[in-house]
Order: C-alpha cells, then sequence, then structure tokens
C-alpha cells in the first residue's frame, strides 16, 4: 500500500521476519513507566473513561508545574528523562497518556478533537488541583499544546513545543485526505520494524542508537497482543484529527510566552500523494519554525541543525539545556 500521509501513520510493508518482542495488553499492561502510574476516571462522550497519568514532585519545589504532552508514536514514559530533569530544577510534572493512547481507555467510538483532548487535559488538572501550567507538547502533543494554550490562555503559564505537528496545512497544499477505513487497515499492518524503519528516518535523522529501540516495542508490543484492533482504530481516527485540525491559522491568538524546540532534519509532513514541485514544499521545519515564530507575539526558537523529529531523545543533552534556558523564570 502506498504511504499517503507519512505524518498521520505508519505504513507496514510485509516483514521478511516474524515480528518478534514483548506482548502487551490492550491498556499497555506489562509495561513499566519510569514513576508510578494514576488514574484519572471521568465521563466523556457518555462513555467511561481512564486516563492514565504520572505526576512527579520535585525534591524542592519551585512552585510551578508543567504538563507533558505525548506525540502520536510515544507515551508518557518516552518523557522519563525529561521528567528528571525538571523535577531536578523544581518543576512538578504531569504527563498523561491521552484517550486512546498507552495506558489510557481506547474507546470504539470517540468524536476526536484537539479541544475535547484538551478538555480532557484540563479536566484532569483541575482533578488534582493545579489552575496554572506550563504546557509543553512533542509532534501530534505540540498541536494538543497548542490548542490548550489557545482554549486555556489563562490556565497557561507558557507554551513549549518540541516539534509540533500542524505548523502548516497540507489539505490547503493539496494533500488528498485518506479515509478512516484506509488508515484503519494500514494500522493493522504495524509491526516493529516499521515503526522502527519510520522513526529512523524521520526521528532520528537517519541514524539509529540502542536507546530508541524501547520506545519502539512500547509500540509494537500493544500491536502484537489482543488490543490490536483497539489500537489501530483509535490511530486512524487520530490521524484523521490531525489531517483535519492544523494550529498553523490561529498562531497570532498565543498570548503567553511560546518557546519552540525545533530539529531541522525532521521531514514529517512529506506525501507522495502530491506532485513532486508540491512534496518540495511539506515539511520544510527549518521554514515553518522561523515562519511561526515571526507570527506568534512572545516567541522564542531553538532551533537544532542535525536533529530530527525527536530532538529530546535523539540528543537530551542538548535539548534539557535549551529547554531549561527557554523555560519563564520561576
Amino acid at each position: 500500500m502506498k504511504r499517503l500521509l507519512a505524518f498521520l501513520f505508519l505504513l507496514a510493508a510485509p516483514c521478511a521476519l516474524a515480528d518478534e518482542g514483548p506482548v502487551y495488553g490492550p491498556m499497555l499492561e506489562g509495561y513499566d513507566y519510569p514513576f508510578p502510574v494514576q488514574h484519572f476516571r471521568f465521563q466523556s462522550q457518555s462513555e467511561a473513561m481512564d486516563m492514565a497519568y504520572m505526576d512527579v514532585k520535585p525534591a524542592q519545589p519551585n512552585g510551578h508545574t508543567i504538563t507533558l504532552l505525548h506525540g502520536k508514536n510515544f507515551c508518557a514514559a518516552t518523557w522519563g528523562a525529561t521528567i528528571r530533569v525538571l523535577t531536578g530544577a523544581g518543576y512538578r510534572v504531569i504527563a498523561p497518556d491521552q484517550v486512546g493512547f498507552c495506558k489510557s481507555t481506547k474507546p470504539a467510538h470517540y468524536q476526536y478533537s484537539f479541544e475535547q483532548l484538551a478538555a480532557n487535559t484540563h479536566a484532569l488538572l483541575e482533578s488534582l488541583g493545579i489552575s496554572k501550567t506550563i504546557i509543553m507538547g512533542h509532534s501530534m502533543g505540540g498541536m494538543l499544546a497548542t490548542r490548550y494554550a489557545l482554549t486555556y490562555p489563562a490556565g497557561t503559564e507558557q507554551l513549549i513545543s518540541v516539534n509540533p505537528l500542524g505548523l502548516e496545512d497540507g489539505r490547503a497544499k493539496g494533500v488528498p485526505p485518506t479515509g478512516v477505513d484506509q488508515l484503519y487497515q494500514a494500522a493493522l499492518k504495524t509491526t516493529a520494524n516499521s515503526i522502527r524503519d519510520y522513526e529512523r528516518t524521520v526521528y532520528y535523522a537517519g541514524t539509529w542508537k540502542p536507546e530508541y529501540e524501547p520506545w519502539v516495542q512500547m509500540q509494537a508490543g500493544i500491536y502484537r497482543g489482543a488490543g490490536r484492533e483497539a489500537m489501530a482504530w483509535n490511530s486512524a481516527l487520530t490521524s484523521e484529527m490531525i489531517y483535519t485540525q492544523p494550529v498553523v491559522h490561529e498562531l497570532e491568538r498565543l498570548s503567553m510566552p511560546v518557546l519552540l524546540l525545533i530539529g531541522d532534519k525532521d521531514t514529517t509532513g512529506k506525501s507522495n500523494a502530491v506532485p513532486p514541485e508540491v512534496r518540495a514544499t511539506l515539511g520544510n521545519f527549518p521554514v515553518m519554525a522561523k515562519e511561526a515564530a515571526a507570527r506568534i507575539p512572545h516567541a522564542k526558537l531553538v532551533e537544532f541543525p542535525d536533529l530530527g523529529h525527536s530532538p529530546q531523545i535523539q540528543d537530551p543533552a542538548a535539548f534539557h539545556k535549551a529547554l531549561l534556558d527557554g523555560m519563564v523564570k520561576p
């Protein structure tokens, strides 16, 4: 099957080798997180939801909270190293798994929108007595963090966006839609090999290190188990959400300080379903980031010239230095 929207889903080609590895439950049972997992249970769209999250408190609090939002192919657990850095600097850290992902509920019927996921996150924070937060998101989580900041500006101390999706409108540039059914069939073919190949190219700028492998197996383990169909279905629904709800048209409305942390080698957003001259304009993160920073009233842009879609994983030392240097000071 031809890959139409690389930034929306992973196409899995048939593998010559068996896809062997750990098997995890539908809510990622069996996969250990770096900090204790708690559960926020609530009603959404007339369904009972269970939103897993980590709430990690620092030894010496500085009075500020930061909420970390994972990308589409990651989980809250992927923020483990960043959580340690932030708590070491005095921040309380909240890291949820969004509905549809990882250790949270994967509903059979859900109208996904970034507004809905922002509302879910806001309800979680309210339940913890948190009225104001720094909000940081990576990839799809960057889109969600932006929507959160637009929806709850008074409760957003700072927005930090790490290689966010949604900085361009692929549909407006001519990228055709991919139906949910087709996205679902593609997601069902996901294997560790397809995840690894995609992440090597896009997330890590053509490189690979053994420390990246746990994030591959974290996702692949669900697809090997009983949660495969539910995982694939929710992946399809959230892929459509990304395609149809870019945030690029509302950047001027961001009133809080914004920190953009961008790996320039990221190619997320390239599509084979458009002419080559159009494809060349897609997924150009150095250009998109500079244009976004120019439009956001209080923006600071930090670029990592040699890093890909996940600078926080590829070069954590450089990323965490830039993060702490760019955060609003307690």
